[in-house]
């Protein structure tokens, strides 16, 4: 999913659009949307179901999307949950001394309580995650695995890591991985700023809003036909960790909706 919305964004001069301005938002979140709709059709368990991810991921389909955006066409999503973050879920971003990455996402999704002896681990219970539609690449089936959302990701500059991220954050988090992503490669902000930054999603044909998102902007596109839904809270949709490597140092964001550090030891 991120691999296929950056894609489709690299046809766009986002920085020129301005950072969460009415047409920025709209643009992503159509995108977000693409994206979501390709997922609900195509990803599934591999040993059950044939995942056309090279066809996804290709510079074709991307600008399909892209051409279909530029035209300000809608993708169709249904709503089926908002998605809300899980305490269940871990992030790790890291880079050593030596260079060496490590992006982790660990989740338990829906804890089950079980722990076999002597593994240390529990078992996670997330077969709400399936979809609750028939004969679809989600479905629920026996033996079948589940769909997982998490994106641990590390971004190059031809041979050279130069962002490690993820997060936790459900059905939200290639959402927030893309939008600080975003904020670090398309707007130049520092690893703070960029976790720190108002964010949205598009998971389906609403468009939910943090409530640092001026309301001025979420005026503008109910103006343009979408349905919004505002969060209470100022820091919402996944929580972004992650470490931006650049010529002169190191810097570290943790996202401040959470209980997150960035160190350096």
């Amino acid at each position: 999913m991120l691999l296929e919305m950056l894609g489709a964004l690299e046809n766009f001069d986002l920085r020129s659009l301005g950072h969460n301005s009415i047409e920025y938002i709209r643009v992503v979140a159509e995108a977000m949307k693409a994206a979501t709709r390709d997922k609900d059709l195509f990803i599934g368990d591999p040993s059950f179901v044939d995942v056309p991810t090279e066809r996804l991921i290709s510079k074709d389909h991307c600008d399909e999307i892209a051409d279909a955006i530029k035209h300000r066409k809608k993708v169709e999503v249904a709503r089926f949950n908002a998605g809300l973050p899980s305490k269940e879920t871990t992030q790790v971003s890291i880079r050593d001394a030596e260079g060496n990455c490590v992006s982790m996402t660990h989740s338990l999704g829906m804890p089950s309580g079980v722990i076999t002896k002597g593994l240390g681990f529990m078992y996670n219970g997330c077969m709400g995650v399936f979809d609750p539609r028939p004969s679809r690449a989600g479905s629920l089936a026996p033996g079948k695995a589940r769909f997982s959302s998490i994106c641990p990701s590390i971004v190059f500059e031809s041979d050279t890591p130069v962002l490690v991220i993820g997060a936790p954050g459900a059905t939200q988090i290639a959402m927030g991985v893309l939008q600080v992503t975003l904020n670090v490669l398309d707007f130049g902000m520092t690893m703070l700023e960029a976790v720190s930054s108002p964010r949205f999603s598009a998971t389906s044909n609403v468009i939910d809003l943090s409530n640092r998102i001026p309301r001025s902007i979420e005026r503008d596109l109910v103006s343009l036909g979408y349905q919004t839904v505002r969060s209470p809270l100022s820091h919402a949709f996944a929580w972004v960790h992650g470490i931006k490597i650049t010529p002169t140092g190191l810097q570290g964001g943790a996202d401040p909706a959470t209980d997150g550090v960035a160190m350096s030891v």
